[in-house]
């Protein structure tokens, strides 16, 4: 399975995945889920993936190659006019990539299906974010829906919700991303370290800092403590439930 959040910030998006595959507890294995596409100084471009591994690595083989050959640069992300044209364009490449497993026969009750998370900036427009369905549709984040996940959403969507502000600092946002993984990753075996992550600055339109959190890293490691330690102090503050008296039988 999967765990990707990208998250809409008033000076720009974070975004984290874990790196984790498996299609059965005896064969797991490790692969990047999210990309990145730029023209420093012109655009910036991120790609989280979720679902089929052969489908969203052929969608990002095909993203790939457009971008760089010129014969095939129709269409192309990264010369796209806006990011609702990228979010597009993508969709249609998705919906491709699923029709021609169709094609070929290969059907599997929605098997190949895959869903995708696409932000970023293009210059002369804001940092746009996208959750993008496997039919090739999109929605678009904004102030009701500030942030996306794919994949095993339900253990770290709590945190996402109570703590999330707007006008928090990338660092804050990092953190808040590492406990909603740090859930995720206790309460299933499908999700699992190392995570990647990327800060994309507003006005910058060029790829930010980037990041992998590995096995056994100290500061993951004190947040995942912290995070058990603080859960258990806030609990144990909570008054104790009282349980009502036993009626008195009647006379």
């Amino acid at each position: 399975m999967t765990y990707c959040v990208g998250i809409q910030l008033n000076r720009g998006i974070v975004f984290m995945s874990d790196t984790r595959t498996n299609s059965g507890v005896d064969n797991i294995s490790t692969f990047r889920k999210m990309f990145t596409f730029e023209t420093p100084g012109e655009r910036s471009i991120t790609i989280m993936t979720s679902g089929n591994l052969a489908t969203t690595q052929a969608v990002i083989s095909l993203l790939q190659e457009r971008s760089k050959r010129p014969s095939d640069r129709s269409p192309d992300i990264l010369h796209a006019e806006s990011m609702f044209q990228v979010a597009r364009l993508i969709g249609a490449t998705l919906r491709e990539v699923i029709a021609g497993h169709d094609e070929a026969g290969q059907r599997a009750d929605g098997a190949f299906f895959a869903t995708l998370i696409v932000g970023g900036q293009i210059k002369g427009g804001e940092p746009r974010l996208y959750l993008i369905y496997p039919e090739g549709n999109f929605i678009e984040a904004g102030e009701d829906t500030p942030f996306f996940q794919v994949g095993e959403t339900k253990y770290g969507r709590p945190i996402l919700i109570r703590a999330y502000d707007p006008d928090m600092s990338f660092e804050a946002a990092i953190k808040l991303l590492l406990v909603s993984f740090d859930s995720t990753i206790k309460a299933n075996l499908s999700v699992a370290l190392p995570l990647d992550w990327h800060v994309y600055e507003t006005g910058s339109h060029r790829n930010g800092r980037i990041g992998r959190v590995e096995q056994g890293d100290p500061y993951f490691e004190v947040i995942s403590n912290g995070w058990g330690g603080a859960l258990r102090d806030a609990f144990a503050a909570l008054p104790d439930f009282e349980m009502p008296g036993r009626a008195e039988p009647a006379d």
